[in-house]
């Protein structure tokens, strides 16, 4: 668990702590107070002289006071006059307060005429100034103790915020999440915060103000409120926001030059009147994407899992670390996590005990180039599913030592494969990429041998089940460009970007991940599986939208350096060759290349040619390459 996951957890603790000596309190002061209100409503109508009070009438009152105090104190709890938070009291929580009231009002006149009846044959009931004043009293003290505090801080701010310098900030959506934000902020003393403008693109909600805080307009009116108002901080409220909308006020928004919030997973909170500006959190580079959110279908991804054995080499990476992440979810029988980096097998093992205490797991150093070690591993251990994510992947690297990406990637694939169907495993899924596609550089070259390796087992046939899923850029993983920016952007820049009109397509880890399961669970041998990426992203709006949300400007603050492509950079990626044609799956995000008929037998003989070439370090192996894989452009 992170430093601030762990902050935000104890400041949530601390709040609900709080919220429940409040509670206590009201309780308390609730038991007291009804039975006061009554108490004084009849002492009131007897001249205020206890002596003038009549027998039948105080017996009355004695009999049912405590258990009208009880009663009337159930009504509040049922009301929710004990979970509202009051320092943001308004409309609401008087209407709450008149709905208990007005109950326990009908059965303080029930109950107390009961007991009139009971201690004289005389009395059928209680003066009406008893009631009146009884109701009205009971209201005039659970009002008071419930605004109090909001009042006095209405009062604190009145008198202290004009001497201290104000940051202006916006809040966008005027609903019941907005609301919550803006009373905290305007009325708890949230540093020196002031929400002074508000934006809701309900045309019914313009002209009209929240607390004195006028709606001035839909997201049109962004740019221009922030001048008028000098607006440094925006807050972003609206929980019916789809992603694509989201993307929209966002893609405004960054262009302000305020500092950004956003309120997220708002359909988490149940209650929205303890939202507060804790609940906010930074702005992420995934928000300006404005993907839909990835939905799998988790009960077939549970039955290809549950129970099983699963082997993920390459566990310590950015995709497999993910991989173990949420096969651990669905109750594997046991997971075993292969890998030559121990400091990554390490991290994804202590974050899995802490996390998955009862899960089986075997965390295991190796290389997939060790055909030994791997055959030791598959004859102990007989994995039944493996997703094979080791791989090397940095394409100016591999440029640079073309015969390490072959041994490591096709014959680390090669090896791997192999035992799987020595071994009796059921299903091998390979994580490919869209560089694989028309490669221009060794790396991609050495994924598409990678496929063809999967495509030649599946067609010897046999009991496993193999299959590839080809995707792009993952958000955030180990030397993807938006960590370099990010680092760049904190040193103080420039930002070195190779083209300005290079794109990429980008999806976020688990989203990757997710699919990548889906699409295991749909394997039936020899696929190509196609992740649908959503639209490429420039890179160079990708590092100007990071620089945005750091707080500073694109080419005042920060540089931006163009370095021009590096070796075997394309402009862009494709997702299937012209070769391949597309079929879908029941996930419309998840589809099937139709794959390209090899001759098993000569593909055989290549790779021997290869592997010779590759291990004894001679020669120029890219030509050796571009026999087997026609599309490669070296």
């Amino acid at each position: 668990m992170t430093t601030g996951s762990t902050s935000s957890e104890k400041v949530k603790e601390r709040r609900f702590q709080h919220w429940q000596v409040v509670a206590l309190f009201l309780l308390i002061y609730d038991l007291i107070s009804l039975n006061a209100a009554y108490f004084l409503a009849l002492w009131f109508r007897f001249d205020c002289r206890i002596s003038q009070i009549e027998s039948e009438y105080w017996k009355a009152y004695l009999m049912f006071g405590v258990i009208y105090s009880i009663l009337a104190v159930l009504v509040y709890h049922f009301c929710g006059l004990y979970r509202s938070v009051w320092r943001f009291a308004s409309f609401m929580e008087m209407e709450r307060i008149v709905l208990g009231c007005l109950i326990s009002f009908a059965v303080q006149i029930l109950g107390i005429s009961i007991c009139v009846s009971l201690v004289s044959d005389e009395y059928w009931r209680m003066p009406y100034s008893y009631y009146f004043m009884g109701f009205m009293m009971q209201f005039f003290f659970s009002m008071t103790a419930r605004f109090s505090y909001r009042f006095f801080l209405l009062f604190k701010e009145r008198h202290v915020s004009g001497r201290t310098e104000i940051h202006p900030v916006m809040v966008i959506g005027a609903g019941s999440a907005g609301r919550a934000i803006i009373r905290e902020v305007n009325h708890m003393g949230n540093g020196n915060d002031r929400v002074v403008c508000i934006i809701d693109d309900d045309k019914n909600k313009w002209k009209r103000n929240i607390d004195g805080i006028p709606i001035i307009g839909g997201r049109d009116e962004i740019m221009a409120a922030c001048s008028k108002y000098k607006i440094e901080k925006i807050y972003i409220a609206i929980p019916s926001a789809t992603p694509g909308e989201l993307k929209e006020i966002l893609g405004v928004c960054k262009e302000t030059d305020c500092a950004l919030k956003l309120l997220r997973n708002m359909y988490q909170m149940v209650d929205e009147d303890r939202i507060t500006v804790q609940d906010l959190k930074d702005v992420s580079i995934e928000d300006l994407l404005g993907r839909d959110p990835i939905r799998v279908d988790m009960k077939e991804i549970y039955e290809s899992l549950s129970g099983k054995v699963i082997m993920v080499t390459g566990g310590g990476g950015s995709i497999g670390s993910e991989l173990c992440r949420q096969v651990a979810k669905h109750e594997p029988k046991e997971l075993i996590i292969f890998d030559i980096y121990e400091n990554n097998a390490y991290d994804i093992q202590q974050e899995l005990k802490r996390l998955h205490p009862e899960l089986k797991l075997t965390v295991l150093i190796g290389s997939v180039r060790d055909a030994g070690r791997l055959e030791y591993v598959f004859d102990k251990y007989r994995p039944e599913v493996v997703y094979h994510a080791a791989a090397h992947k940095h394409v100016p690297l591999m440029e640079e030592s073309p015969h390490e990406s072959i041994k490591n990637n096709v014959f680390g694939t090669y090896n791997t494969a192999l035992m799987a169907k020595k071994y009796g495993c059921r299903r091998f899924v390979l994580i490919s990429t869209d560089k694989a596609v028309n490669p221009t550089n060794i790396m991609g070259a050495s994924k598409r041998l990678c496929e063809m390796v999967v495509q030649c087992f599946a067609k010897e046939g046999g009991n496993t089940e193999y299959a590839a899923v080809r995707f792009g850029n993952v958000l955030g993983s180990n030397g993807s460009v938006v960590p370099l920016f990010r680092e760049q952007i904190a040193q103080g820049g420039p930002v070195t970007v190779t083209h300005p009109d290079i794109i990429r397509y980008f999806m976020t880890i688990p989203e990757a991940v997710s699919l990548v399961l889906q699409a295991g669970s749909y394997a039936k041998g020899g696929e190509i599986f196609v992740l649908d990426m959503g639209s490429p992203v420039k890179i160079d709006t990708l590092a100007r939208n990071l620089i945005r949300l750091s707080g500073l400007k694109p080419d005042e603050d920060i540089k931006i350096s163009y370095t021009g492509l590096r070796p075997g950079e394309k402009m862009y990626e494709e997702k299937l060759m012209d070769e391949e044609g597309l079929m879908t799956t029941p996930n419309h995000l998840i589809h099937i290349g139709k794959p390209i008929e090899i001759d098993v037998a000569k593909f055989k003989e290549q790779l021997e040619v290869l592997k010779q070439a590759a291990f004894d370090e001679e020669g120029d192996i890219r030509e050796t390459v571009a026999g087997m894989v026609t599309t490669y452009k070296a």
